[in-house]
């Protein structure tokens, strides 16, 4: 076995040294969150899109762009969604949003957030509920025409929507800042392992009174909305507000490590557990080409074929059709009787199509959704 022999090990941030032993013979470890894979966040510097790079005219909650970013409406504004190239050094992306139908007064029931939702088994390091619970440390680059204090939120989806709702300070307008915001552990708290929700990352842009009337909560508390958007910033009061975010990291420990790059390919490997599709990654499903297409000829009185999906998906997804020549919702058939084609078998890991009838061919581009 290897030893290295050392009194003090330099943080990553360079602000100061992680303790360590300095007995003579003392062995160091790697146990340290700021050493080996820290982030868990998937897609935190927003490289990976692969539902199409801008969605225009939102008024509903849905994935549209960026991977693993979710826009949650709730009547408050029609907006832009972009996976846009204006970015802080380092970064070749970021995730915005910007209004073009402002609401400049919401209802007491109106949202307008950013979610990252994680799975249970994702967490179960963090050891929430016992005695070894870990501190997290959340830190991202944020920019907006706004300024003025924010929110950002952690829900506890196993623990009845337990949750920390701190603020930050967007300082400057139209300028990229640095965020960090410490995160306590819970020695109470609850994360079921399983595929299931079990924490919510949040960050609010506006909202009514529903969720805006009460405080910032800096430790675990017993949810209320109305501490969910406490220091409510306004994006969408007024036409071309707008709020993006990029390098978003969250690790174990009590300060920000420098951001995990990962590549292009590693991140969208884990993407694809959610969301997959035929297309090559640069297509938007819908479009017209055969690149890609799955297709089968039979002879005999069934038409079937079964597509292995890319990666095993977090759970049986909901599959769609489209057909390569128009790019409709449907599958392509060519026999007497083109109706009737459906989706049989889906798993996790493939899915068939068949039809019974007259012999001929079918062929289909694929989505793949499994997101929480």
């Amino acid at each position: 076995m290897s030893e290295i022999l050392v009194n003090t090990i330099k943080k990553a941030d360079g602000t100061g040294n992680l303790s360590v032993p300095a007995e003579t013979g003392t062995v160091v470890t790697t146990a340290s969150p700021s050493l080996g894979r820290r982030n868990l966040i998937i897609n935190g510097a927003m490289q990976v899109a692969q539902r199409g790079t801008q969605s225009t005219g939102i008024t509903t909650t849905g994935f549209r762009t960026v991977d693993r970013f979710r826009t949650s409406l709730g009547t408050l504004g029609t907006w832009t969604e972009d996976q846009s190239t204006d970015a802080p050094n380092e970064f070749a992306n970021s995730f915005k949003l910007t209004c073009t139908a402002e609401d400049a007064s919401p209802a007491a029931g109106d949202v307008a957030y950013i979610r990252y939702m994680f799975e249970g088994n994702e967490l179960q390091g963090l050891a929430y509920g016992t005695a070894s619970a870990k501190d997290l440390t959340l830190s991202f680059w944020v920019k907006s025409n706004k300024t003025g204090s924010a929110t950002v939120q952690l829900l506890q989806n196993d623990n009845s929507s337990k949750n920390i709702s701190p603020s930050y300070t967007i300082s400057s307008a139209d300028t990229w800042e640095y965020k960090t915001i410490s995160i306590p552990a819970d020695v109470a708290g609850n994360i079921d392992n399983d595929n299931g929700p079990a924490v919510s990352l949040i960050w609010w842009l506006n909202s009514g009174t529903n969720f805006s009337s009460g405080s910032n909560q800096t430790t675990w508390a017993t949810y209320s909305a109305t501490d969910s958007n406490a220091s409510n910033l306004g994006v969408g009061g007024a036409i071309s507000d707008y709020f993006q975010i990029t390098g978003v990291q969250l690790e174990v420990g009590s300060f920000a490590t420098p951001f995990e790059h990962r590549s292009y390919g590693e991140e969208l490997a884990l993407c694809q557990r959610y969301y997959q599709k035929s297309y090559s990654d640069d297509v938007v499903p819908g479009t017209v080409t055969y690149s890609g297409r799955q297709s089968m000829t039979a002879s005999g009185t069934t038409l079937s074929t079964t597509v292995s999906l890319v990666t095993s998906m977090r759970a049986n997804p909901t599959t769609v059709m489209y057909s390569p020549n128009t790019g409709n919702t449907g599958i392509d058939i060519s026999s007497a009787n083109a109706q009737g084609a459906t989706v049989a078998d889906q798993s996790t890991k493939y899915f068939r199509v068949a039809k019974g009838g007259t012999p001929g061919s079918l062929s289909f581009h694929y989505t793949a959704d499994a997101e929480l």
